[in-house]
């Protein structure tokens, strides 16, 4: 029997990409200041890299689900969300 994909995203997660989000427009700000010592900025640097990468995990993830909410047969070939404004 095939695993059902109606397990809903824990709140956990979505509040975790949240305050990554979060987190990494902070420091981004702040590194845009340029008061920051370069050992700051180094270490603000490395907390943003780690910050994208989880957000970017997130985001892959939830485009894995939507696509298997799509077809859940063959989610590699459900179609791309069109971004386009409609007029």
């Amino acid at each position: 029997m095939p695993k059902s994909s109606d397990t809903p995203v824990p709140a956990s997660s979505i509040a975790e990409f949240e305050h990554s989000l979060d987190e990494l427009e902070q420091l981004v700000t702040r590194m845009e200041g340029g008061e920051l010592s370069l050992d700051e900025s180094l270490k603000s640097f490395e907390r943003g890299i780690g910050l994208y990468r989880h957000c970017q995990t997130a985001l892959e993830q939830a485009e894995l689900r939507v696509r298997l909410l799509l077809d859940p047969e063959s989610p590699d070939s459900a179609a791309p969300f069109d971004s386009s404004p409609t007029d």
